[in-house]
Order: structure tokens, then C-alpha cells, then sequence
């Protein structure tokens, strides 16, 4: 498996509160992880690096012969959102910060990828791009009861308001998704400074042109920018092709 990972400030921010990595492990497993700070006064950045850091070290700790991928997965969730829960309370400026998190295990061509918040993760295909993850935002709770549309959606004044985040709250439990790599295909993880300015055909046009993984990535990022760039933009590219990265 190759990956990419690409992460900018923006046009209009000074401070980039988006966090994203790559941990590899000597046996052969691999956790993206993507987290998008908000709250506080910029004690944003200080969230997504908590959660960043955290599941770092538990994944160097991770035994998969005692506990299952996804038992690890709900256990690291909890302790970050605890982390960032108490870190936020004895911290003066960091009072109600949190963080969007997603983070993807996987092992060999099948993963199993956990979220909170509205950063995404999509699955590309030579013939389509499909969305993995479901936003956990007011907006789609409007959609769900029917009192908007998709469409609507995507100018509603109250589109990045979060109905969930990690740290926001005393417990907290992430939507679960098992996926399979499928030949010639991608999984993009990435935070909304992305998914809000590109379209998913674009997206799907530039993952599939004819360029280097890393390419790709940046290509992603300075397009999102050329659209305005109001806000960080973050993103891990997954790949099971053999591409020079």
C-alpha cells in the first residue's frame, strides 16, 4: 500500500488547525488518521494535535492478538476524547474546544475506518467516487427528516455546524465502516476545507489522471485553494496501485 499526505493553512487562516499522518507498523498494518480542531480561542490546533499524537502512541502499543481492531478503535476514541476533555478544563483559552477525527486501520487490502465529525473519507473506483462516512452535522439531520435537500445543504447558513465531535463531550462513539481495497482504486480521508470546495467528479478526475500519487495530493490542495482556500485543507490518499509515490 502507498500513501500520500498533504496538509495547508489555507488562503485565509493564519493558523492550521488541521492534523493528518500516517503510522506504519513492522507488521504491516497501517493507521491514516485525519482530525480538524475547532473552539476555544485557536485552541483548535491544540485538539487535533492531542488526538494526532494520541493514536499514535496507542497504535505502538496495539496488540490485535488480545483485542480486536474495532474494541482498539472505540478504546482509543474514548481515552483521546477524555484527553482533549481534560485538557480543555485545566487549560485557560482551550475551554470547549474539540476535534473532527477519523482514523482507518488496515491490514493488507481490508481496513476498518472510524469517524466523528464532518470529515470524510471516500472510496474511488475506476468508474465512480462514493462517500464512505456520513457528516455529523445539523445539516444532515435536516436532510434525514426531510426538511431539506442534498442540495440545499450545501448553502445552508448552518452547514458546519457539528451535532458531534470528540472532546465536546464526556463520552463519545464513533460510526464504524469495514472497507476492501478494490483493484485500481483509492480511499481519500480528508477534512472539509477539501470536500467543500472540490466536487466529487473532480476529485474522482484528478485521482485517476495520469500523475504521481504525490501529485495527486498536491493537486487536490492547490485547486481547493484556487477556489478560495477559506480554510485549512488536509488529506491522506490511499493507494493499492504500484505508483511511484
Amino acid at each position: 500500500m502507498e500513501f500520500v499526505v498533504k496538509t495547508d493553512v489555507g488562503m485565509r487562516r493564519t493558523v492550521n488547525e488541521d492534523r493528518a499522518d500516517v503510522f506504519v507498523r513492522s507488521d504491516g498494518r497501517i493507521l491514516a488518521v485525519v482530525a480538524d480542531g475547532m473552539g476555544g480561542h485557536n485552541a483548535g490546533d491544540v485538539a487535533s494535535e492531542i488526538a494526532i499524537s494520541e493514536f499514535k502512541r496507542y497504535f505502538a502499543a496495539y496488540n490485535p492478538s488480545i483485542v480486536k481492531a474495532k474494541d482498539w478503535l472505540t478504546y482509543t476514541f474514548q481515552s483521546i476524547n477524555q484527553a482533549i476533555v481534560k485538557h480543555s478544563t485545566v487549560n485557560k483559552g482551550c475551554e470547549g474546544m474539540g476535534t473532527t477525527l477519523i482514523a482507518g486501520l488496515f491490514e493488507q487490502n481490508k481496513g476498518i475506518i472510524a469517524h466523528v465529525g464532518d470529515s470524510r473519507v471516500y472510496e474511488l473506483l475506476p468508474n465512480g467516487i462514493g462517500r464512505i462516512t456520513r457528516d455529523h452535522s445539523y445539516v444532515n439531520v435536516l436532510i434525514d427528516s426531510g426538511e431539506i435537500s442534498e442540495e440545499q445543504a450545501k448553502t445552508h447558513p448552518k452547514k458546519n455546524v457539528l451535532m458531534k465531535a470528540v472532546g465536546t463531550e464526556q463520552t463519545i462513539q464513533p460510526d464504524f465502516h469495514e472497507v476492501e481495497f478494490q483493484p485500481n482504486s483509492y480511499f481519500l480521508f480528508c477534512t472539509d476545507g477539501l470536500s467543500n470546495k472540490l466536487s466529487e467528479p473532480f476529485i474522482h478526475s484528478i485521482l485517476y489522471s495520469n500523475t504521481s500519487l504525490a501529485e495527486k495530493g498536491a493537486e487536490l490542495v492547490e485547486e481547493a485553494n484556487r477556489a478560495g482556500g477559506e480554510d485549512n485543507i488536509s488529506l491522506i490518499i490511499l493507494s493499492n496501485n504500484s505508483e511511484e509515490v
